[in-house]
């Protein structure tokens, strides 16, 4: 009888964690019964009954949680008398709470997704970074966005949030002016919408509002990696950045910020993409329009050949399995 894998999600919004468990449910299938508990996310469903059954039972069961409000309810049932090993991830780099440093240590094992991460946290944890789902997120000829009127586009994907670095990128984007085939959509939720007015300012500022498109987060984000031609990650701080490692997988000539989240493991600078110093306008300024004009190379085939070579689902799934069976 297989051991029995629960991935929880209890998280209305889909995010970039929402992804990460999706993508790799999938390969563990082999060696495990495989559930999700919670909602928001897509895969074989538990219902509450049908997960208190089974973590009362005497089974193998590996339990494994990436928010605080699941690793308090898997402590809860542990109260009660329900055996099971508890595996967390954290995905945020930022320094954790005093409430989130407790609930780490009274899991089993914890999962980091970078070095830094793994370094800053102060407990001991296994450092597995993220994967992407491959045969999903691919390039694809000829994907065209209704809404966006140019016939080139620079995505940026992602949160829009003063971290997230969308003030820097439009500050750049002044190029667009003098290359009227050329878009910028900004495509994500926005955390508070005087940010996004700011935004809206800078690009009618620089005269380029007609040019840049604010979309809103949405499930299909894989035509909008696939319709760019660069994908400019310009963040402050990531926890790993998968939307660096999907554009990449889709073909996209990425530029981000170096020493950021995953951005320098993922990118070798000129050879699969580019970097830039975080908050640097005139360097970002001078990548974006080398690129536009053609004096860079568009790295998007390098780009894929680095995910699929490195940071795929699978490679992701086999880690974490080493990590449940250790």
């Amino acid at each position: 009888m297989k051991p029995i894998l629960i991935h929880t999600h209890f998280h209305k919004r889909r995010t970039g964690v929402t992804r990460s468990i999706e993508n790799v449910l999938p390969f563990f299938e082999d060696s495990f019964e495989t559930y999700l508990f919670g909602y928001g996310a897509n895969g074989n469903h538990l219902t509450k009954k049908e997960f208190k059954k089974i973590i009362f039972s005497n089974r193998k069961i590996v339990v494994h949680c990436h928010r605080n409000n699941e690793i308090i309810r898997m402590l809860i049932y542990r109260a009660f008398g329900a055996k099971f090993n508890l595996i967390a991830t954290r995905h945020a780099e930022s320094k954790p709470s005093n409430l989130t440093l407790k609930l780490l240590k009274s899991v089993d094992k914890v999962v980091t997704l970078i070095q830094s991460m793994r370094i800053n946290l102060g407990i001991k944890n296994t450092v597995v970074g993220h994967g992407v789902n491959i045969n999903d997120f691919k390039p694809k000829p000829n994907v065209k966005i209704d809404a966006i009127a140019q016939e080139n586009i620079i995505l940026c994907a992602g949160r829009v949030r003063k971290s997230k670095g969308q003030i820097v990128l439009l500050e750049a984007a002044k190029v667009l002016k003098n290359n009227k085939n050329w878009a910028l959509a900004i495509v994500g939720k926005v955390d508070k919408p005087e940010f996004l007015k700011e935004l809206k300012a800078i690009a009618k500022k620089h005269q380029i509002k007609n040019q840049v498109y604010f979309i809103d987060e949405t499930p299909d984000i894989i035509a909008y990696y696939q319709a760019a031609k660069i994908a400019v990650v310009p963040s402050f701080s990531e926890g790993f950045s998968l939307v660096t490692a999907e554009a990449m997988a889709c073909g996209c000539s990425v530029i981000a910020t170096k020493n950021v989240g995953v951005h320098s493991s993922l990118i070798t600078h000129a050879k699969n993409g580019y970097l830039t110093k975080a908050g640097n306008i005139t360097q970002l300024q001078e990548l974006l329009e080398k690129s536009i004009l053609g004096e860079l190379p568009n790295l998007g085939e390098q780009a894929r050949a680095e995910i699929l070579q490195n940071w795929s689902a699978k490679q992701e799934a086999v880690k974490l399995m080493e990590v449940y069976n250790a």
